[in-house]
């Protein structure tokens, strides 16, 4: 008597697949119960299955399913609160579709962003959120597009990507925060931080610049300091440009981060924020409220680009047909004291 096909060891979908002239996609739809399959088509897989004696092993698709619901989340700079706020948005929508968030940071290095892309998808990760390091290009997420993994890129854009996209209104909030200084008074404005490489802060400087030609302001080449967009490279920028024999009244900073630096910088000159120099921000990260005096900044919610950053990614890994989507977030004015604005109003009133 001929002895069943896989009879010798266990009977694989390859086999059943044959043995009932399907796909071994369509075993495994059968298996899972997910997509359409034909009522006679689904029968007869099951009849062939019983024939052959598969035993479905529930506990290793389990395993692989757990597997699968991992999305690695790579972050440019974990340092920066920003980026802190931001991964948690990104796992509370994780969490709540039950995907677990795989972190790492890369502290701005090309190679180990690549690195950590390749072991998260080593490791299974079903989908990658990028935010990308300094100099990333496009020929750095080639392999991501061949392996057919689910990617988002967010904060910092790529062009050409072919990926969603999550970013705040960089341009629109640099301009509204500078010219907020100008109908404050001031005309001779610096801004310091951020590398010319950076996308955003092309963007942000781009509205900056934008908004002293609308107020027929001119800006002084000096007054454009890159450095990190760190509290260090604020320290670093703000004591240049304070050197000057014509220093700025006012300086409007790449990030958050990098005024709280500047405003350290001031300090150490013997300069009070708010009422020798303005200095604002970008970001409004928790600590822009609760250093003193508090930071008046562009709010970008970062927690909520978070948020809308796991969903765009998981709306991609459940269908992978879906075409790209970007989301760009508002980008509001957020008014305390760094600015001098309040000090102003109780000058007038006296």
């Amino acid at each position: 008597m001929p002895q069943p096909q896989g009879s010798k060891g266990k009977v694989t979908i390859v086999e059943i697949a044959d043995a009932a002239g399907v796909s071994k996609s369509t075993v495994s739809l059968v298996l899972t119960g997910r997509g359409a399959v034909k009522p006679e088509t689904r029968q007869h897989v099951l009849q062939t299955m019983n024939r052959l004696g598969y035993v479905y092993n529930r506990g290793a698709a389990n395993l692989r399913n757990a597997q699968s619901r991992i999305v690695g989340l790579v972050l440019n700079d974990l340092s920066n609160p920003f980026f802190a706020e931001f991964a948690i948005g990104v796992e509370k929508v994780l969490q709540m579709a039950g995907y677990v968030a795989f972190m790492a940071n890369t502290a701005e290095s090309v190679v180990r962003q690549d690195q950590m892309m390749r072991m998260m998808r080593e490791h299974g990760a079903s989908g990658i959120i990028l935010c990308p390091a300094l100099d990333t290009r496009l020929e750095h997420l080639d392999w991501a597009k061949a392996a057919g993994a689910a990617l988002l890129v967010a904060i910092r854009r790529l062009p050409g990507a072919g990926a969603s996209l999550v970013v705040p209104e960089n341009h629109l909030g640099a301009s509204r925060v500078t010219r907020h200084l100008i109908n404050l008074g001031h005309e001779r404005i610096a801004f310091l931080g951020g590398m010319h490489s950076m996308v955003v802060r092309q963007e942000r400087h781009g509205g900056f610049l934008a908004a002293m030609d609308a107020s027929g302001c001119s800006f002084d080449p000096a007054l454009n300091l890159e450095s990190m967009p760190t509290r260090d490279g604020g320290f670093g920028a703000m004591s240049a440009v304070l050197s000057l024999a014509d220093r700025p009244t006012a300086v409007v900073c790449y990030n958050d981060v990098t005024a709280i630096g500047a405003m350290l910088a001031a300090a150490r000159h013997s300069l009070v924020v708010g009422r020798d120099i303005a200095i604002v921000g970008f970001d409004d990260t928790s600590e822009a409220r609760h250093v003193s005096p508090a930071l008046t900044t562009v709010a970008v919610h970062p927690v909520g680009l978070g948020e809308r950053a796991a969903a765009l990614l998981l709306k991609q890994i459940n269908d992978p047909a879906a075409e790209p989507e970007s989301f760009i977030g508002p980008a509001h004015l957020v008014i305390r004291e760094s600015c001098g604005a309040y000090q102003r109003a109780l000058a007038a009133a006296g």
